[in-house]
């Protein structure tokens, strides 16, 4: 072997990104012959980027050591950086603490190093793990302070990230956005190293959606997928939170099937021993999914895969148990979870939900549901998101309606439906629809009502929200053996919808997580349910029902 032809291959790789490559490549050389320390770095970086956490962790505490050994106090407090961000991603807090502390001895002997400043990100991080915005804001100040306009790539990206989430985190809005916006400008110029971009891409996109600046999140989503997409060999515990996120913006934007795999993927790596703290994230993702379909056995376990990672289930399960007609337990739960929190942007999360819940009360819960409404009002007033003007309009509408007040309920509504149309997200609008569908039957516009009810199933059917059908369906008196359509299954209905765009058994099988036998039963089932003999027929009547929607020219 070329020892040193073998390390520079291992160097190139990681600079094209090429994980596997250069994981490989650079354990050969180090089983040959110990890696200067450089390269031992970036060889920590491709176990990282693979998702190979013990691996990662061995070769940082290798480097920091070599480095602090060597008196190069600032190479190694930024492996100490990314050693304890990666024994955090696998649940070891007390050795992640245990090296922040040596780091800061180490800091301590030369205190005006610049990656001193690593540790203040991590202090911010801390901060905000433990739920102290304050604290965080003030550790990230004196970040910002302490890193000049030269730092290197990483420092100043992550920077900008902790400043903008500690501001957003108290109440600046605005102005953590700015910074969020700043990180992400860097890392599109391609200067941050591939973890620390996954990270920056992760938490942005985290916290716009948290925020409900959907726009923004869809943007940087799409960004992401690209950044992806250039290096697929990407396994890390940040593809797997970035699957996370992508999956609430496809399940947002309709693609339910393509959200589901997602939310399935996410679930497999973040429980594969790196980063399980956020597989909460992925199953609560999977069952809101199934809730929606109409798989309750299948969201019951998917919320039950979400508490046992420390997630909150919440306000899913409260739904998932209305859909059941388990109403006490659903009102019980949303009231508690709404007990438990101020935080303005977490109780938006929840008030829907609980506008919901209390209007499907058959003793009244309409006087709680108002409440509930006008602050959701409140803060979406306050933060002036889109998405948090149209639920608030919709959950607004909703009360009016219940009230039997359908005049005043109409303006909310359409205003609603156009937010959510305007933001691309085809199942709130459709619901929507049905409220406006409702509120014209109430004002004995029968004719309107019925456009209305049937634009909307036709979203519903087309996403395989089969709950939301057969709810249309009893609005419009379709049910029982005079139904237009025949109900196919949620899984039947991703099985055709496949069908429809040209995939063979094995594709959508890979695609489904199924056996090819599985599939050939499924599609068995989907011919006798629409009465068809072949997949070209099966595939013209989804096209012509609206199950799936035609690919348009560019």
């Amino acid at each position: 072997m070329d020892w040193d032809a073998e390390v520079g291959r291992g160097r190139e790789a990681v600079r094209m990104q090429a994980w596997t490559e250069a994981y490989d490549v650079l354990a050969r050389a180090d089983a040959a012959y110990p890696l200067e320390v450089h390269d031992v770095e970036l060889y920590a970086e491709a176990a990282d980027m693979l998702g190979r956490c013990d691996d990662a962790v061995g070769l940082l505490r290798r480097a920091y050591t070599a480095y602090a050994e060597a008196g190069i106090v600032g190479a190694a407090l930024r492996c100490a950086y990314w050693l304890c961000k990666e024994l955090a991603w696998g649940g070891e807090f007390a050795q992640s603490g245990a090296w922040l502390a040596r780091a800061r001895r180490l800091a301590a002997t030369e205190p005006g190093c610049p990656e001193c400043a690593y540790l203040l990100m991590l202090e911010a991080e801390l901060h905000f793990r433990a739920g102290e915005p304050a604290e965080m804001l003030d550790s990230a100040r004196r970040l910002a302070e302490a890193v000049s306009p030269g730092a290197e790539a990483d420092l100043a990206a992550g920077t900008a990230m902790t400043l903008g989430l500690a501001l957003v985190s108290n109440g600046q809005v605005g102005a953590g956005l700015a910074e969020l916006d700043e990180a992400m400008v860097a890392v599109a110029g391609g200067g941050p190293s591939a973890r620390c971009t996954g990270m920056i891409y992760c938490v942005v996109i985290g916290t716009c959606q948290d925020l409900q600046e959907l726009r923004r999140a869809q943007e940087w989503s799409e960004a992401l997928a690209e950044w992806c997409a250039a290096q697929p060999d990407f396994t890390g515990a940040y593809r797997g939170l970035c699957r996370v996120h992508r999956v609430a913006l496809l399940q947002l934007g309709g693609a339910w099937p393509d959200a589901v795999r997602e939310a399935r993927l996410a679930c497999a790596q973040l429980t594969a021993g790196y980063g399980g703290q956020a597989a909460g994230g992925a199953f609560y993702q999977l069952a809101e999914l199934h809730r929606l379909r109409g798989d309750l056995a299948e969201a019951e376990q998917a919320y039950r895969d979400t508490l046992h990672h420390g997630w909150d289930a919440q306000p899913g399960l409260a739904l998932l148990w209305l859909a059941r007609g388990r109403r006490e337990p659903a009102t019980a739960a949303i009231r508690r979870a709404l007990g438990e929190t101020t935080q303005p942007m977490r109780r938006a999360r929840l008030l829907p939900a609980a506008v919901e819940i209390l209007l499907a009360e058959s003793d009244g819960g309409g006087n709680e549901a108002a409440r509930f409404a006008d602050e959701l009002e409140g803060i979406a007033d306050a933060r002036g998101a889109v998405a948090l003007r149209a639920m608030a309009g919709q959950a607004g509408g909703a009360v009016r309606l219940a009230e039997g007040s359908a005049k005043d309920a109409l303006p909310l509504l359409r205003e609603a439906g156009r937010l959510w149309r305007e933001l691309d997200v085809p199942y709130e609008a459709a619901r929507v629809g049905v409220l406006i569908g409702l509120a014209c039957r109430a004002l004995g516009d029968e004719d309107s009502a019925g456009w209305e009810l049937d634009s909307a199933r036709r979203v519903f059917e087309r996403l395989g929200a089969v709950p939301d059908v057969a709810q249309v369906d009893r609005l419009t008196g379709r049910g029982g053996a005079g139904d237009r359509h025949p109900k196919l299954s949620p899984r039947e209905l991703e099985v055709v919808q496949l069908i429809a765009r040209g995939r063979t058994n094995h594709a959508i099988a890979a695609e489904l997580f199924l056996s090819e036998k599985t599939v050939a039963r499924h599609i068995s089932n989907i011919f006798g349910k629409l009465d068809v003999t072949s997949r070209t027929a099966a595939a013209a009547y989804a096209f012509e029902h609206g199950l799936v929607q035609r690919d348009t020219p560019a």
